[in-house]
Parts: structure tokens; sequence; C-alpha cells
């Protein structure tokens, strides 16, 4: 099956015009062999392991079938037909010499006749024509300097992002597969496509894009960070096409990180003990902060928050703010140290990372948290989506005694099933946008009386596990939405009736002549449709929730 379990936006302007193939040069060598040796060595360690396991299976097997022999009495007549079937396979093997097969032919000896060499299967070899100039050859088509040229034109063209492009990130499993898609989407054109994608080494459960070169002195980029299963964060940098290894790790997998250099050469035996320098378990969230370019917070199920320096690669501070697994993140829109968490442990903190040892806020919800964002228009609110599929929105302001004393500003029973993802409109006050495991997408305006639903859709990407509006004001209704079908599909949410009327008045909205509801996507085959609506039925659906429970 194919699902797509997060996605995130790159903002027009920040990817290159023309993004570069990979090279590979001396620098690159010496250090992809620092990243792959900890693969190399964690492939001889398996295959080591599973000899040890074939051979005590086949020892257990044989004292199995000794037991069973002295136990009867009797003679095992299969034992003798399979010796008697070896024994004429060892002769019809005999006249083919197989023992000798690699060794060199010896010269003939004195008097004897000469070896054929047109029997020899390179007998004919000097039959074959050959040209010193490549012009001479009818078979070989080289093109001159000048169509290298034109054909290097073209595949730049090709690679070419305009500035009125945006990208879409999807982190992708497909077939136990996991790799990021990069999707250029040209609003004018209503066209989506895959411009490039990179192999993850395990199930991505999070996507987040920043724009600050890893390891430099805050120079800009266009980069994407990955959390997976697996405890690493992969930074991959989005300029560079067929890239074969992220530009930084953050965690236990990177050579840089303190105290990990001794673990590097036994991963199969990481401590699973969580500690201040990287993260022994799966890595649920990330939150780039847009004021502070250079750090990046990532939650895990190791019941920590981390705070990274892009600067270094390095964690600057470890949070341990909750008794359960942390799985959603968000930075506050003008104060650039404040960081809201949301866990397992039905609790939502908003702490100042500035001081890791001061008492928190805290607030509780009734169910495990899926997300948690700050309002973009309003400072002192935040929202929280719960498993049971509610939405809440919480005043900074209102601390509770308790958390169990938590009192939302309003609380919405937004979806039947759990609330995996909702988006907040950047340009338009009060415009939120909540997907859920009922698949379902849903448009609601918030005014002072609280929320109403303006249109329910069912976008055709299965199960929501992913709801975003585009980060730029140009293209502020447009919503990328993903789930458990492997689709992606951009909304333009303008061009549906009900949100035109419900938002009018606050925004000024462009009417697209014959575009009602416009969608734009990339079509699936219908032979895997079929496929995976078989499998949904078949209760193959249930998998993502089960990872994450897991």
């Amino acid at each position: 099956m194919s699902m797509i379990t997060a996605t995130a936006w790159v903002p027009r302007g920040h990817a290159a015009a023309f993004p570069t193939r990979y090279v590979f040069d001396e620098d690159e060598y010496a250090r992809i062999s620092k990243l792959a040796k900890l693969e190399l060595e964690d492939a001889k360690e398996d295959l080591e392991m599973a000899r040890e396991a074939l051979n005590k299976s086949s020892l257990e097997d044989e004292k199995i079938d000794e037991k069973k022999d002295d136990d009867s009495g009797e003679y095992d007549e299969e034992d003798e037909t399979k010796a008697a079937d070896d024994g004429d396979e060892d002769d019809d093997l005999k006249e083919f010499d197989m023992e000798h097969y690699d060794d060199e032919p010896d010269g003939p000896e004195d008097g004897a006749p000469a070896a054929d060499s047109s029997n020899s299967i390179f007998g004919n070899i000097n039959s074959l024509a050959y040209y010193t100039d490549n012009k001479d050859d009818p078979y070989i088509t080289l093109p001159e300097n000048g169509q290298l040229d034109e054909v290097d034109e073209e595949e730049r063209e090709e690679l070419q992002i305009l500035p009125t492009d945006n990208m879409v990130l999807a982190a992708r499993i497909e077939d136990e597969v996991a790799h990021l898609e990069a999707y250029v989407y040209e609003d004018e054109a209503d066209n989506l496509y895959v411009h490039h994608d990179v192999m993850l080494p395990a199930i991505p459960l999070c996507v987040e894009w920043f724009n600050v070169k890893p390891n430099g002195n805050g120079d800009s980029g266009n980069f994407a960070a990955v959390g997976t299963m697996d405890p690493d964060i992969e930074l991959w940098d989005l300029d560079i096409v067929d890239c074969m290894y992220p530009s930084a790790i953050l965690g236990q997998g990177s050579p840089d990180v303190p105290g990990a250099e001794p673990l590097m050469k036994k991963k199969k035996k990481k401590s699973k003990k969580a500690n201040d320098n990287y993260h022994v378990d799966s890595v649920l969230a990330l939150a780039a902060n847009r004021q502070h370019r250079n750090l990046l917070a990532s939650a895990s199920a190791d019941q920590t928050t981390k705070l990274w320096d892009l600067n270094t690669c390095t964690a600057a501070h470890s949070y341990t703010h909750h008794t359960d697994k942390v799985c959603a993140l968000s930075w506050h829109p003008s104060q650039g140290s404040v960081l809201l968490s949301g866990s397992y442990d039905r609790t939502i903190v908003a702490a100042d990372m500035r001081a890791p040892t001061a008492k928190v806020p805290r607030w509780g919800v009734e169910s495990d948290v899926e997300q948690v964002r700050w309002d973009p228009h309003n400072e002192n609110q935040f929202y929280v989506s719960t498993e049971n599929g509610v939405l809440h929105c919480f005043d900074a302001r209102q601390l509770p005694a308790t958390p169990e004393a938590s009192k939302p500003v309003w609380r919405l029973q937004a979806h039947e099933n759990s609330l995996s993802s909702f988006s907040l409109n950047p340009a338009i006050p009060g415009f939120i946008a909540t997907g859920g495991t009922d698949r379902t997408v849903k448009i609601w305006n918030v005014s002072e009386s609280g929320p109403s639903m303006v249109v329910s859709r069912d976008l055709g990407v299965g199960k929501v596990f992913s709801a975003n509006f585009a980060p730029d004001d140009a293209v502020a209704f447009r919503l990328a939405v993903a789930g458990s079908k492997g689709a992606v599909q951009v909304w333009d949410t303008s061009t549906n009736k009900a949100v035109r009327e419900a938002f009018a008045g606050r925004v000024s909205i462009p009417v697209r002549e014959g575009a009602e509801d416009r969608l734009v996507g990339i079509e699936q085959d219908n032979e895997e449709e079929e496929e995976e609506e078989e499998a949904e039925e078949n209760g193959g659906e249930g998998g993502w929730e089960s990872m994450e429970e897991d």
C-alpha cells in the first residue's frame, strides 16, 4: 500500500531557480564514507546474527530428528533415498569438473595440437570492427558539442522552478519503501508534479521546511528536516537533485554528536535511555523557528523535546515536560522563545526554551493530543486537536490550577474519529481547515459567537493525515491534503461558493470562472486504487494508527 504521512509547503522564492544535479567529489566521498560505515557495520552484524540463528535452528532440528530415530528404532527410508539422490547428483556434476571451473587453462603440451580459438567465447574477437573516430562508427551516435549543450539546456529547463511556483513536500511510504517527494505546484497552470525525491531510512512521521544551511554560518538555503521511526533526524538539501545522502543528521547517527562515536559501532545495541544529546526513539514532530532561523525543535516518543542548533547540528537543550510520547509542536508567532508542545499524556505545555528548569503552564484535554497550533492572528490563543475528533481553543492567559481544571474558550466536535490534522489560514483570521480519519476535510468559520462549519468534502485521499494551507498570501486559499491512499490534492478553497460567501467580508476573493471546487493533483492508476480499496476493506487501513501507537 501507499500512503502519505506528512506534508509541508516551501514558500515562493526560496527554492533555487535551477536545482543542481548531485556531484560526487572527494569531500562528498569522505562525508558519505562516514555515514555508510554505520550501515555497513549494521549489515555485517545482522548477517552474523542470522547465521547464528540458522546454525542454532539446524542443530535443534538435528537433535529432534536423532531423538525421533532413537525413540522409534526404525530405519529412516527417506534419509537413505535423499543420500542416494545426492550421490547421483554428484556423479552427474563430475563430468563438468565444477571444482576447477575458475582455473586458468594450461597451454598445449609438447606435440599436442593447439586449441581451436573459434570454439572459444572470444574466438571471433579479431573479426570485430573498431573505429579510431566515433564519427566513423555508424552504431555510436554521440551528439556534437553544440548538441550536448542543447541537451543540458533542455534538462536544465525541466528542473527549473519559477518564482511563482510553490514546492510541496510529501513524506511517502510505499510497499515498505520510504521516500520524501518534492512536488512543484504551478497555480496558474493547474499543475502538480513530482520534481524529485530522496530515499529515507525508515517510515517518515513528520517533515518540516527551514531556510538555513546546516553546519553553516547562517547562510540561507532550501532544506527539509524529516523525522522517522528511527531516532535520527535527516536534513536534506532540496536544491540538489538525485542526492544520495542527507546534508546532515541530527542524532546519534551523526559523528559530530558528543558521546555518539563509540555507540556508532553498535547501532543495534544503542542505549534506549533518554539523554540530553540525541533522541533514542521515533521522532514524532518537528518545528522550525521562523524568528531564530538556526533553531529547530523536535518531539519524540522518548518523552523528550529537544532544541537543535543548526549551525552546529547539535542539541542545545533537552526538555522533559511530559510523561508520555511528545507528538506535537508549535512556536509562538511573536515570542520566538516560547514553544507549545502536546503529548499522549493528554497535556499541553507552553514553555520558554530559555529557562529549561522553570515551572511551565500546563493545560489538559480529555484524549490523546494529535496536533497543536498557535493562532497567527491572536497571539494569546492556541488550538489543540485530539484523538476523539475534538478541536479546542484555549486562551494562554487563563492558567488552570491543574490540567484537569482547564476550560477552553470553546470546544468543537469537528470529526467523528481522530482529528489528525488542522491548519489556520495565515492570511485570513478565523479560517480553519480540519482533516480526520473519517476521510473528510472541513472548513470552519470562527467568529465571536464561536465556530461554524462552512463546507465538508471528501477529496479522495482516504484517511486524512495532513492538511496545510499555503504560506503565501497570493495562494492563501490553497490547501494541500494527503492521506492513506498515497495521493496529494491541492484544493483551491476560494472556488467553493460557500467559502466565498463566508469570508467575502474579510478579504477580497478573486473569482475564477468555470473552476467550481478546483482540485489539482496527480491522478492515480485505477488498478492501484482498486487494490488500495480492497486492502482497506480487509482491515489494512488501520496500519497508520497502529504504527503511531507502537
